[in-house]
């Protein structure tokens, strides 16, 4: 894959639409995790070492249209500020006027800031008009935001296209992610072992049959692994299963016996009565009987997923091995982040969950790359062509 990168553009003076991802948690008007924002600085400083006239844009969280306050990006904005010693002036009116306008009568110690773009129906529809209220006047695109890379949405497609080929590139984190993936699809130094986690074999059957190609080991753990459970017999109580899967199962089974990886299931269980943070921990070995539920990987499932972690040299972890925000269900799940810290060679984490996991595990600065992508990701891992990244090629 061949992108235009930042760096092949001559900035200088030009006036430069930034596309980012700054989807942050939010509560109370309070950033609950910057992670997106500091991603973000290295292309930001970049830009401004060479133009002072930058527009930034982003969506956050899934809006009505109209938005509300309580989904603007007026948090972002103040911490950006702070991070970037700036004044943000924050553009809430961007359809009806002129980003440009606004730009060119801008301090040079000011950076605008687009309202989030999801307040306007014409961002998730890709619309064209609206794409042109956003690029219109400006000379250069640069994407920055991987994680909405595989969206056909109107500031990461449509509003690219209307710049020629030359005049639009990569930021620096989309360049990363890129590396970084690709480098697991390629040619991963083995022994490469996949962590597989999370709740529905559907949603990820087309990223594990894509990474059967490459790897030697899969470990599967979370609500997915009853559904595999349930597949070969082994009585899996009220757990949640995907009893109208089984056909998926089925065929990742058979390519995995035929590309000689080893699937690796859970063979005990942490239970509750009830899928709920009150309920009582229940270990179990082998079978969950009627009217238990598992919501974690045992001990011995941990220490034996954990051995063969820490016995690779390349190893990509994508979903929870349990419902790990719960105190009771989250020794699965933090025993795969250590495993990974432990790993004399490339670790890649990628998914939401798996992300907030490993940074509540404390060994996040262990980790070869952690990925911001989530959705884009899993589209990349599946080998799609991100829309996103699509219009970025030369």
């Amino acid at each position: 894959m061949q992108l235009r990168k930042i760096e092949d553009l001559d900035l200088t003076g030009k006036k430069v639409f930034l596309r980012l991802d700054l989807n942050v948690p939010i509560k109370n008007g309070k950033i609950q995790d910057d992670t997106r924002i500091i991603e973000a600085l290295p292309t930001i400083k970049y830009i401004l070492e060479r133009t002072k006239k930058l527009t930034m844009a982003s969506h956050l969280g899934r809006p009505k249209v109209g938005g509300s306050p309580a989904d603007s990006l007026e948090p972002v904005g103040i911490r950006l500020a702070e991070l970037l010693e700036r004044e943000i002036v924050l553009f809430p009116d961007y359809t009806e006027s002129s980003s440009i306008q606004l730009l060119n009568s801008l301090g040079k110690n000011q950076i605008m800031l687009l309202e989030n773009l999801r307040f306007h129906a014409g961002e998730e529809s890709n619309d064209i008009d609206f794409a042109h209220h956003l690029i219109d006047g400006y000379d250069f695109y640069i994407n920055d935001a991987f994680g909405t890379c595989h969206r056909a949405h109107a500031s990461v497609s449509a509003a690219a296209e209307v710049l020629s080929g030359e005049r639009r590139a990569a930021g620096y984190l989309v360049q990363k992610e890129i590396a970084a993936l690709s480098s697991i699809i390629a040619k991963p130094d083995g022994p490469f072992t996949v962590i597989m986690g999370g709740s529905k074999v559907s949603d990820k059957i087309y990223v594990i049959l894509n990474l059967l190609n490459t790897c030697n080991n899969m470990l599967i753990g979370g609500a997915m692994a009853y559904t595999f459970l349930k597949y070969k017999g082994v009585n899996v109580g009220s757990s949640r299963v995907e009893a109208d899967k089984m056909a998926l199962v089925e065929t990742i089974m058979r390519n995995a016996e035929a590309r000689k990886v080893q699937i690796h299931l859970p063979t005990d269980h942490i239970c509750a009565k009830e899928f709920s943070e009150a309920s009582d921990a229940v270990p179990v070995s082998g079978g969950i009987p009627d009217g238990l539920m598992g919501l974690d990987i045992g001990p011995a499932t941990q220490a034996a997923f954990a051995k063969v972690v820490r016995d690779s040299k390349t190893v990509l972890w994508n979903g929870p091995m349990g419902v790990f925000e719960w105190e009771k269900f989250a020794a699965g799940t933090m025993s795969m982040a250590a495993a990974m810290a432990e790993v004399r060679g490339k670790t890649v984490v990628g998914g939401g969950d798996s992300v907030s996991a490993m940074h509540k595990s404390g060994f996040a600065d262990k980790i070869t790359h952690i990925s911001t992508g989530g959705g884009a990701s899993l589209e990349f891992l599946e080998g799609k062509v991100l829309p996103g990244l699509k219009v970025l090629m030369k």
